[in-house]
C-alpha cells in the first residue's frame, strides 16, 4: 500500500521534521513491513513555477510545429519559451522550470537560443518532472488552483515523500490510511 506523507500528516500530528524515513523506522518497529520511502520528483532541483500563458505565436518555418510563447510568472514579468506541445493554449496555467532548474537526468535549465529565439526556461511535462511516462504534452494546471508566480511544487506534489508498505495478512488492518 503506498502511503503518501501529506495524507498521513492530515489524519495524526505527525513533528513537521519528521521525515518519511522517521516514520518508516517507528512503522517496522511496529511490525509492518515498511519496502520503499520514495521522494517524487526527487531528481528536481531549483525552482518550479506557475506560469500563465499569455500569448502563443506558431513558428511554421520548421519541419516540425514550433511554439513561441509568453508566459507570466510573477510580478507581471513575462518569459519568452519555445515549446513543441501542443495541448495547451492561452489563458492555461503550466509548469515552468526557468533557468537554473535541474530537472531529472542531470538536465540544467538556461536560456538557450533555439528555432531563431532565446528560450528563458521550460514548460514541462509529467515526464520531464520524474512524476510519470506522459510525455503527450505539457502539464496544465486546474483553472483558478494558483496564480502565476507561484511555487509549483506542492501544487504537483514534488517533494512527497511516499511510503510503501507491504501489508502482511495478519496486518489487515493496514489497508486503509486509518489502519497505518
Amino acid at each position: 500500500m503506498r502511503v503518501p506523507m501529506s495524507w498521513l500528516r492530515e489524519l495524526i500530528a505527525l513533528p513537521a521534521d519528521q521525515s518519511g524515513r522517521d516514520v518508516a523506522a517507528k512503522l517496522i518497529r511496529a511490525g509492518l513491513e515498511v519496502e520503499t520511502v520514495e521522494e517524487i520528483g526527487g531528481g528536481v532541483a531549483g525552482p518550479l513555477t506557475v506560469g500563465l500563458v499569455r500569448e502563443i505565436e506558431e513558428l511554421t518555418e520548421f519541419k516540425k510545429p514550433i511554439r513561441w510563447c509568453q508566459v507570466e510568472l510573477a510580478n507581471g514579468s513575462v518569459n519568452g519559451i519555445i515549446c513543441g506541445a501542443r495541448n495547451f493554449s492561452e489563458g492555461d496555467l503550466v509548469v515552468v522550470a526557468t533557468p537554473g532548474t535541474t530537472l531529472p537526468g542531470d538536465f540544467t535549465i538556461t536560456a538557450r537560443e533555439t528555432y531563431g529565439k532565446v528560450s528563458n526556461g521550460m514548460i514541462c511535462s509529467e515526464r520531464e518532472l520524474g512524476l510519470g511516462d506522459d510525455h503527450s504534452g505539457i502539464m496544465i494546471l486546474p483553472p483558478m488552483s494558483a496564480k502565476p508566480g507561484d511555487d509549483a511544487k506542492p501544487l504537483i506534489g514534488i517533494g512527497e515523500e511516499i511510503l510503501d508498505i507491504a501489508v502482511t495478512p495478519d496486518r489487515g488492518y493496514a489497508l486503509s490510511m486509518r489502519g497505518i
